[in-house]
């Protein structure tokens, strides 16, 4: 098991920064769950309160000038801000450091502005539409960023080699890719990383599988990005995200902490203490996402109305033994048991919460479909307790220019589903009935 954070503490410089959470006690053997639950979680050592509460204040005494308690203003540092990355260092498999930030959205930014002016990256082209907004209309005339988009599914190794250059210093992976789920092979990009003579960083979100499907920095990624709005929290009550970094990157670590609090993009200690609430629960809904996941693709792929259903867990999908090759330690344990109860006929193994498909015709099908779902609300974002389902092509990725939308497969009739962890059997039925009713209505 790898070494956790088990004490958010920080200490803080007088010029506003905070030194890195490191590791403050003995390697953890506990499993994942019980790290959600109990790492920054500790009882306060006052009170006693299970617990940790929150705190708004922004700014704390000093006893001397310099002379603090571990706080001094609340951009620099927060109890719960500590708290939240302290479990989010020991969720994430490898981790030692955990950065968090306003939003996803603002992650990426500091992420980016971490390479200074005319870097080069490379990018996953299927990647999510507001980050690839960030990067082609916000870092591209701001730091004069340069990114090449490759697929690094399925492109070679000699053309994923042709895309480095001497000042490539990132590479941005998401996998599975949003929203047509595409898996990339990430010790193989990293291997071809090594080898580039830049020695660029690998990044990976891991949003759509959470810390708890998938661990990135296992794999040998240098940093793990989460959009905590999504799976982490929950709940669909929070928007933030975060980075987590490995213990050998404590340079860098500390290169983007600074980031953080002299960007500001800081969460509210009140968002901090939802996420982490959220957190305690998440080797549970994941697990539930999956299950539920799985039965609704599987219901898919029994439709005459679809015509495509792209799900890595089930067995037809042809990156599906790479899915399972993937698989966390605790998500190998819950699938492999999973496997064991439910016996070969269950045509896959559940991996994550979303699903993504081609429903037969186009856009008015679709739109119908969305708007004839019962339990499945027409929304963006995903990874909260309740299924959503939403148009891709003219929601969450209506950045992306329609030509290279259509390369990259994302159609009018390609809808996204974020499967909750409602009854299985309601979630089926509503699937299949709102399927009815867009395309025999369309006869």
């Amino acid at each position: 098991m790898s070494p956790v954070i088990l004490n958010g503490e920080s200490s803080h410089h007088a010029n506003g920064t905070n030194d890195i959470h490191t590791i403050k006690e003995h390697v953890s053997l506990d499993g994942f769950g019980t790290r959600a639950i109990h790492v920054g979680s500790e009882p306060n050592p006052e009170t006693g309160a299970v617990i940790p509460s929150i705190s708004l204040s922004t700014t704390y005494k000093q006893d001397g000038v310099g002379n603090h308690k571990g706080f001094e203003y609340s951009r620099s540092g927060n109890p719960n801000r500590n708290a939240l990355e302290a479990t989010l260092a020991a969720l994430e498999s490898g981790g030692s450091y955990g950065i968090a930030f306003a939003s996803g959205s603002s992650t990426t930014a500091t992420v980016l502005q971490s390479l200074g002016p005319d870097a080069h990256i490379v990018s996953v082209n299927d990647v999510y539409g507001g980050t690839f907004r960030y990067m082609t209309r916000v870092a591209a005339i701001n730091q004069g960023l340069e990114t090449t988009f490759v697929d690094l599914e399925g492109a070679d190794d000699d053309t994923i080699r042709a895309a480095f250059r001497h000042n490539t210093k990132l590479i941005w992976i998401e996998s599975p890719t949003n929203p047509t789920l595409r898996l990339i092979d990430i010790p193989r990009i990293v291997a071809l990383a090594r080898e580039a003579p830049s020695q660029p960083f690998v990044l990976v979100d891991n949003t759509f599988l959470s810390p708890f499907y998938s661990s990135p920095l296992v794999l040998g990624a240098d940093i793990v990005m989460h959009s905590l709005t999504k799976y982490v929290n929950g709940h669909s009550d929070v928007v933030m995200g975060a980075l987590i970094l490995p213990a050998h990157h404590a340079a860098l670590a500390e290169k983007l902490r600074f980031l953080q609090n002299a960007i500001g993009a800081v969460p509210s200690a009140y968002d901090c203490w939802l996420a982490q609430r959220g957190a305690k629960t998440l080797h549970l809904r994941m697990k539930a996402h999956g299950s539920n996941a799985l039965a609704v693709a599987r219901a898919l792929q029994r439709s005459p109305h679809v015509e495509e259903v792209i799900y890595p867990g089930l067995s037809s999908h042809p990156r599906n033994d790479l899915a399972y090759r993937s698989l966390s330690s605790q998500a190998r344990t819950f699938v492999d048991k999973y496997l064991k109860a439910n016996g070969d006929d269950v045509g896959g193994f559940p991996y994550g919460g979303m699903i993504s498909f081609r429903i037969r015709g186009g856009a008015d099908e679709a739109e119908k479909f969305l708007t004839a779902t019962r339990l499945f609300t027409l929304a963006e974002s995903l990874g909260g307790v309740e299924s959503l389902a939403e148009l891709p092509a003219k929601m969450t990725h209506g950045s992306i220019p329609p030509a290279e939308r259509a390369l990259l497969g994302i159609g009018d009739n390609l809808i996204r589903l974020s499967v909750g962890v409602e009854e299985e059997e309601d979630l089926v039925a509503d699937v299949e009935q709102a399927l009815d009713a867009a395309v025999a209505s369309s006869a």
